[in-house]
């Protein structure tokens, strides 16, 4: 063999092992960038004998989210503080029996539709909806078995920066009352920017209702013995909608300037909470719906939550109209918390993204009519950071 063509050989074979190196090099590269990871474990099983299964999102910064197949519940959420370290900010159960037997929908997902609708009754296309009863003389959530009480059929995705469980259920026709076989998916996503995004989408094979939402209580100082009312809330919107004594909407929209619902600037919970108001002497506090502005610009920042001593920001943002912001009126430490105390008045509180209450009732509201053929699709992201400022 010529020394030309064993010289080519060696460059030949030399070329292979850098090609394999950079290839074992690419890999090795591909597998540390995949920061983010979904893990599941067994729940328990329902009062039906129903399998409950934990997905646990985590991503790089340390954000950790739980949330089971029941309902679709976060059942804890971390986030970071100033000092960077990341504690449970959600209210929420350690175990399954808490869920099924008294839980005032603690992290779940909402429906077939979120909020009030009075008398439980609906027209639609001239035929009259009988819902069920559940909130004094008006119905909520959804019922008696709405969605936060079912089982939920479960698939994971992860790529290089995002971990995403997608949650689906199938809604039969005359469920809780509502007409048409409603199928539903929600998609929790998980990225690397401590967001966490959550998509809902739904059709269905008859005229139906649909609103949909999440109802996770937040305690961002982390520490569930505490009321919210230092929090500092913000809400992008200038008008309200007052409600009769029952927390149904009246139908005016009614603007904010000069009352206790103006929180167009940052202000605590806590600092009108108390006024001498008949819309807060009827929600023995905040509950209510805020009517959000730039209702047709898609998804945008829509509300804020400051807690000052952690420093934790939440910015929520959104594609729907309306916000109802509830300040936990009706916790009284009757229920247990996850380290062992009890969840007390104003304990922690809701910022739910939705169409208005009793939209059905109203023509004058953002209509909540999914008709078949179309396409329910909304999205609202969940932000977290923190700021650094000077207590009060």
């Amino acid at each position: 063999m010529s020394l030309f063509k064993i010289t080519n050989l060696k460059t030949i074979l030399l070329f292979f092992f850098i090609l394999i190196a950079c290839s074992c090099n690419q890999s090795i590269a591909k597998k540390k960038t995949l920061e983010v990871s979904i893990t599941k474990h067994n729940f328990g099983k329902t009062n039906d004998g129903e399998e409950v299964f934990e997905f646990i999102l985590k991503n790089k910064r340390g954000m950790r989210i739980s949330i089971i197949s029941y309902g679709g519940i976060i059942t804890s959420w971390t986030a970071a503080d100033k000092n960077g370290d990341y504690k449970d900010i959600v209210l929420g159960y350690n175990s399954l029996e808490e869920y099924q037997t008294e839980s005032p929908y603690f992290g779940a997902l909402i429906g077939r539709y979120g909020n009030r609708i009075a008398g439980g009754n609906f027209i639609l296309d001239g035929e009259n909806y009988s819902l069920a009863i559940n909130n004094g003389e008006n119905h909520l959530h959804g019922g008696l078995k709405g969605f936060d009480k079912v089982v939920w059929d479960t698939k994971t995705v992860v790529n290089d920066s995002e971990a995403s469980l997608e949650l689906s259920y199938l809604s039969h026709d005359m469920e809780e009352g509502y007409p048409g076989n409603l199928k539903v998916k929600v998609i929790y996503t998980l990225n690397n920017n401590d967001e966490l995004k959550v998509k809902y989408e739904a059709t269905t094979d008859k005229k139906t209702i649909v609103n949909l939402t999440q109802h996770s209580y937040f305690n961002l100082s982390a520490d569930f013995n505490k009321d919210v009312l230092g929090h500092e809330i913000t809400i992008n919107a200038n008008s309200f909608l007052p409600v009769d004594s029952t927390l149904i909407p009246i139908g005016e929209i009614r603007n904010v300037k000069g009352t206790p619902f103006d929180f167009r600037n940052p202000k605590k919970i806590g600092k009108e909470i108390n006024n001498i108001d008949t819309q807060l002497t009827f929600g023995n506090g905040y509950d209510h719906c805020w009517v959000l502005d730039y209702q047709d610009t898609g998804v945008r920042l829509v509300a804020k939550a400051f807690e000052p001593f952690s420093g934790r920001l939440l910015e929520i943002f959104s594609d729907q109209p309306g916000i109802q912001f509830y300040s936990g009126n009706f916790l009284d430490g009757t229920l247990k918390s996850k380290d062992g105390g009890a969840y007390n008045f104003r304990s922690g509180f809701c910022l739910e993204t939705q169409h208005y209450p009793d939209s059905p009732n109203n023509k004058n509201f953002p209509s909540v009519i999914l008709n078949p053929g179309e396409k329910y699709q909304t999205e609202t992201i969940f932000k977290f950071s923190t700021q650094s400022r000077s207590v009060d």
